[in-house]
């Protein structure tokens, strides 16, 4: 094979950890796999139901690329419901990270920045590399709070926008009404682009969920089905947000995405009308019986959202600690997937009690074990 071939640009894309423990975990016999964000709920039948008359009814034909009328129209009137913006439009995507693709493709150019906060999800990074942007970092340690002022100081001249995740992945954290409101207005006054990732925000155990769109018109929201429905496999997103940015996401959707899987987006459609509060006291629930487990022997900032708690590494640093977990057959995710530091590691909760039971009692017995016991 011929290394030049590939692109320079591909050098700054990096292979996701995430993936890498899903590959392993496939390898592994009967592992406690508490690594990836996968919903452990079904699709409810109504869903199901809806994709197989799509298929039943020969529904296979590319769709407009903005969206089937039936779901974008939906979705638009309940994003008027909400904001009363008159210049907010919606896109249909393939999934949410098919939208974080087409708006940061088509908002940054080469040599702009993006402010992220640490810990990130790993996708940011990389999509602002393949838009030839480069990423600037707000450190969020040790609470995962966003510190407004602390932003203010990074953005520069070049910074062209700033992406935030609220419930984020991987902490578990959710943004306050002020710190949201906080980060709105900054933008704004600015001239900054906020993208606002909301995938998981039928998640939030503590509070209510704030967005920042409620503040600032301007603010270019994604969200999608995969969390909250369970349809991670099934790839239907969307994103609002002013009219003249979601074009532009739809003039390259058009030649690349093209649309998202017709038959799901009739599925979307009913998908809306699911009642979540069942499954969102469910993962309540696993978020306290995790935050109950590692209530001794962890440093644990509560996570209030989302399905994924980020604890510290007792011992060693978080790569140390993630290879013994290994060892022990329990698959977690070192920080450093996540962020420039190395003390901490994901756990995802995203799983049926039982495995959730035993991956916490290994944790709990690796923090009483010492180092130098763990690597004898």
């Amino acid at each position: 094979m011929n290394d030049a071939w590939i692109a320079d640009r591909m050098k700054q894309i990096e292979a996701s950890g995430i993936r890498k423990a899903f590959d392993m975990s496939k390898s592994m016999k009967d592992p406690i796999n508490l690594s990836i964000g996968l919903p452990d709920f079904d699709v409810d039948t109504p869903v199901k139901a809806a994709v197989i008359e799509a298929i039943e009814q020969g529904r296979n034909a590319y769709t407009v690329t903005q969206g089937i009328p039936e779901l974008r129209g939906k979705l638009q009137t309940a994003v008027d419901a909400e904001f009363h913006h008159p210049d907010r439009q919606v896109i249909v995507t393939s999934g949410t990270s098919g939208a974080l693709l087409l708006a940061l493709s088509s908002v940054v150019n080469p040599g702009d920045e993006v402010i992220v906060f640490d810990p990130y999800f790993v996708m940011y990074g990389n999509l602002v590399a393949l838009a030839g942007g480069t990423t600037v970092l707000v450190d969020t340690y040790p609470d995962f709070r966003i510190d407004v002022e602390k932003v203010a100081a990074a953005i520069t001249g070049r910074t062209k926008c700033i992406v935030v995740n609220s419930p984020a992945n991987p902490t578990g954290a959710v943004a306050t009404a002020e710190e949201m409101e906080a980060l709105a207005k900054l933008c704004r006054e600015r001239g900054v682009l906020l993208i606002s990732d909301e995938v998981y925000r039928a998640f939030c155990y503590d509070g209510s969920f704030a967005t920042p769109a409620t503040w600032n018109d301007e603010v270019l929201v994604v969200d999608g089905f995969s969390k909250a429905h369970g349809m991670t496999g099934w790839r239907l997103g969307f994103a609002h947000g002013p009219a003249h940015v979601i074009q532009e996401m739809a003039k390259l959707q058009q030649f690349s995405f093209v649309c998202a899987p017709s038959l799901v987006q009739y599925a979307g459609v009913v998908a809306l009308d699911q009642d979540l509060n069942d499954r969102v006291e469910a993962y309540r629930k696993k978020r306290d019986t995790v935050v109950a487990a590692l209530s001794e022997g962890f440093e644990l900032a509560c996570p209030e959202g989302a399905f994924y708690a980020f604890p510290r590494a007792p011992w060693g640093t978080a790569t140390e600690f993630v290879a013994e977990a290994i060892r022990r057959n329990v698959l977690i995710i070192p920080g450093n997937v996540f962020s420039k530091r190395d003390t901490h590691f994901r756990i995802s909760y995203a799983v049926d009690d039982t495995t959730l039971a035993r991956g916490l009692d290994v944790l709990r017995a690796m923090a009483r074990t010492p180092v130098t016991q763990a690597h004898s």
